[in-house]
């Protein structure tokens, strides 16, 4: 991949997190200047990336996706961060997959040739820029979602005006009940695939689902679930090859966030008339949490065998520090960070660490008792039992695990990686 020119990039204390008297670096040169966030060389609130935790996970998802014989497309929404992009394409992923055609820009741009789009194609705008992108690199494999004959009909018509050098292909959707995009219906798939099939400028390359938005955190009733969902993903598989409506070398196969993969690694597989390509698109692997998704691993742990349950699991690598900036009353401390900086869609920031500034300063854990009861912008509301022995104080600093990384990393343009000791390493830069 071509990061080249990320590296290149000059930051300065414009940037959040920046050291505000330093003076502008490139970001090749970040993590050579001897920060820490210990030593307060760096304004909080601050988000980081431990270096050791990143790695453990691209080795334990390279091992996963190995042992289980499929591939892997992560989703690159979670962190929209081509630096770590290139990280997963050399820990063995297969491509990437992104949510819209900005992304997919992003992606080709820095040199990404395999790319999932995992949603539906739509707009003209947004057909010619594939038609162009195709164009440009005729090396490129792109995939986008279909789930209706009217979003088949205006990507033809555009299609048609544009001259491709290639037909676009295409995997149909299979939807949920109540869920959110994707064909509901065997008889409906059926049709819509033969029409892709059929079409001019479109291909049929194989067939999609997503899962991740039914499930329920029971491990049994979630298996159950996914099993039924890969089944019907076979089943329309099996017809669509017996009429032939597939194109290519190779059929594609996918499915699978980032909570009950391990059930689709071991139901989608399938043996067709080519080469079946089953990829998983898991994206929030790459840093884990330490809430929801730390949970879910549980459940895929503990559906995947003594091996696996016997293996250290995914790590958390995403954590943001703040300061406690007010202890205004008993039993609350007051954090300099707040909606502008950590992930609150699922459930609040998860205070796991604390320290007090200072050279030879480390981290300890912090005590299970403290909670984040709230956030405004700039602010958290840290509770903890009035009666500690240790309580939090003034300049004290807090580091806060989050549950759902994806809406922690839109909010910084960069996040510092750190090694254990929380010195600087480096720095990743975003591209939201």
């Amino acid at each position: 991949m071509h990061i080249d020119s990320i590296l290149a990039e000059v930051l300065d204390a414009t940037t959040k997190g920046y050291p505000l008297d330093a003076p502008p670096l490139p970001l090749s040169a970040i993590g050579t200047q001897g920060w820490s966030v210990f030593a307060g060389h760096l304004p909080l609130p601050l988000a980081v990336l431990r270096d050791s935790a990143l790695a453990h996970n691209h080795a334990w998802m390279r091992d996963f996706t190995a042992a289980t014989g499929v591939l892997l497309a992560p989703h690159g929404k979670t962190t929209m961060a081509p630096q770590i992009f290139a990280q997963q394409m050399a820990a063995g992923a297969w491509g990437m997959t992104v949510a819209n055609v900005q992304q997919l820009q992003i992606c080709t741009r820095f040199g990404i040739r395999r790319v999932i789009m995992a949603n539906q194609l739509l707009g003209a705008l947004e057909v010619r820029t594939v038609v162009g992108l195709q164009r440009a690199h005729p090396d490129m494999e792109f995939y986008f979602l279909v789930d209706s004959p009217a979003q088949l009909a205006a990507i033809e018509a555009v299609a048609a005006a544009c001259a491709p050098s290639r037909k676009l292909t295409a995997l149909v959707e299979l939807g949920l009940p109540g869920g959110r995009t994707g064909v509901r219906t065997h008889d409906a798939a059926l049709a819509l695939a033969r029409a892709v099939a059929a079409g001019s400028h479109v291909s049929l390359s194989g067939l999609e689902c997503y899962e991740g938005l039914k499930v329920s955190g029971d491990s049994a009733q979630d298996a159950a679930m996914v099993a039924a969902l890969m089944q019907r993903v076979k089943d329309l598989a099996l017809i669509c090859d017996r009429e032939g409506l597939f194109a290519g070398p190779a059929i594609i196969l996918s499915a699978g966030g980032s909570a009950v993969f391990d059930v689709v690694a071991r139901e989608l597989p399938m043996q067709l008339s080519r080469p079946v390509l089953t990829i998983l698109r898991s994206g929030c692997y790459v840093t884990h949490d330490s809430g929801n998704y730390m949970r879910l691993l549980e459940g895929v742990k503990a559906r995947s065998g003594a091996a696996w349950r016997a293996r250290p699991g995914l790590q958390a690598a995403l954590e943001v520090w703040s300061r406690v900036q007010s202890c205004p009353e008993p039993g609350l401390a007051i954090l300099t960070m707040g909606k502008r900086d950590a992930s609150y869609d699922v459930e609040m920031p998860i205070p796991i660490k604390r320290g007090r500034p200072g050279e030879g300063a480390s981290a300890q854990a912090a005590p299970p008792s403290w909670k984040i009861s709230g956030m405004n912008d700039q602010h958290a509301y840290l509770r903890f039992p009035a009666d500690d022995a240790d309580q939090p104080r003034v300049g004290d600093l807090i580091g806060c695990g989050i549950s759902h990384p994806c809406t922690t990393f839109d909010k910084w343009r960069v996040l510092f990686t750190v090694d254990d000791g929380y010195r600087v390493t480096g720095a990743i830069r975003t591209f939201f």
